[in-house]
């Protein structure tokens, strides 16, 4: 359930080309949302790494679902629930879902740095890579519900995309009651340090292996995001399909997201996690070049393909360096965790690509981030 109401964090995706519709925004002031909602990654992580050094990760959780539930309160107290009747002479509404977004985010920040590490904690050994690949699944699961819900609620009850705030609220209550109820033995090394600001940035100052994996993860969420805005706004306005965008680019991105993640969970049975990762990359670099360089159907053909990469990119690269340093795990979550910061600053990136060279052009942003994992992914070899 907590990796499910992770994944409510990526509805800022699909919220781009949602917003952009209701508010008549420009691709860059449409990107303020994934920046608002991925800024608190990089203010809060390591803050929050050496918070749950103290207070344990559970307690960690518990806090993160309270704030996340407070900001999705916000849009609802302003009538935003399913009908939403935009005011042209004023853009408060539109600010207050920054200001939900800003709290979601930093739910969101808080869950993924306790509830990452704590899946070692309740795995058997050996066996963190698969676990926290399929915890990532079932966070794809909360992702796609941004995908999935509007367009089927639309059609179905003639609600706006609004109503995914009292959907997430209602969910994040049960999670929360199960964290609260659920009895977790956190797994101590014996020879680990506390965690402090300053241990945390001597690190990543210290070890060129830790700073190669940070901006690891910088890189990836950056691209992740970056495709998951930007498809629906090519479904829209390169190939024409309006109602039926967002469930398309759900059908050609999340749903292999979600089957990548969920078979990466059986093959990491086997297959080593660092052969696994320049396996993923691979197929992700084969996909933005499709996306790139082909026709219509070659690029459908490429979307799918750089979902099916992206899959298993985050949680090998968190458990690699996780299983190399287990002594550093709250350090290392923190920083790792705090690189999530580049779902804030690729996306407007490229926002201001496409608002200066088109749409199709913005896509070089995460082709340049899956070239640079590419290299995290050989060095681990």
């Amino acid at each position: 359930m907590v990796f499910l109401a992770m994944g409510f964090g990526d509805v800022v995706g699909p919220m781009v080309s949602l917003a952009k519709e209701s508010f008549s925004l420009s691709n860059t002031a449409a990107q303020l949302l994934p920046f608002v909602g991925f800024l608190m990654f990089g203010l809060l992580s390591v803050p929050v790494g050496v918070f749950q050094d103290r207070k344990g990760k559970r307690y960690t959780l518990i806090v993160g679902l309270i704030i996340a539930f407070i900001g999705l309160l916000l849009p609802m107290i302003g009538g935003m629930y399913g009908r939403l009747h935009v005011d042209t002479s004023s853009s408060w509404q539109f600010l207050v879902i920054l200001a939900a977004i800003l709290l979601l985010g930093a739910g969101a920040t808080i869950l993924q740095v306790a509830g990452n590490p704590i899946m070692r904690d309740v795995s058997d050994e050996g066996h963190y890579s698969r676990n926290l690949t399929l915890g990532q699944t079932i966070k794809a699961i909360g992702s796609s519900m941004g995908f999935l819900l509007p367009p089927i609620l639309a059609k179905w009850a003639g609600l706006d995309w609004t109503i995914l705030f009292p959907i997430y609220t209602f969910i994040l209550l049960i999670a929360l009651l199960l964290v609260s109820t659920t009895k977790i033995n956190e797994r101590k090394t014996g020879n680990e340090t506390p965690a402090t600001l300053v241990s945390c940035l001597k690190l990543l100052g210290s070890n060129a292996y830790v700073l190669m994996m940070v901006l690891g993860i910088f890189f990836y969420v950056g691209a992740e995001i970056s495709m998951s805005a930007g498809v629906p706004v090519l479904m829209k306005e390169n190939y024409g399909l309006q109602n039926l965008g967002l469930i398309i680019s759900w059908l050609l991105f999340f749903l292999p997201i979600l089957f990548g993640r969920f078979t990466g969970s059986i093959v990491l049975r086997w297959l080593p996690a660092s052969k696994f990762l320049l396996l993923a990359v691979s197929v992700a670099l084969t996909g933005i070049l499709l996306l790139l360089f082909g026709n219509k159907t070659v690029a459908f053909t490429g979307i799918v393909l750089v979902g099916l990469g992206f899959a298993n990119i985050f949680p090998l690269i968190f458990s690699i360096a996780i299983d190399r340093m287990p002594e550093r795990t709250n350090e290392l979550s923190g920083l790792m965790i705090t690189a999530i910061l580049g779902g804030a600053v690729l996306p407007l990136v490229m926002g201001i690509v496409q608002d200066s060279f088109g749409i199709l052009a913005g896509f070089f942003v995460p082709l340049a981030c899956i070239l640079y994992i590419g290299y995290v992914a050989l060095k681990n070899m």
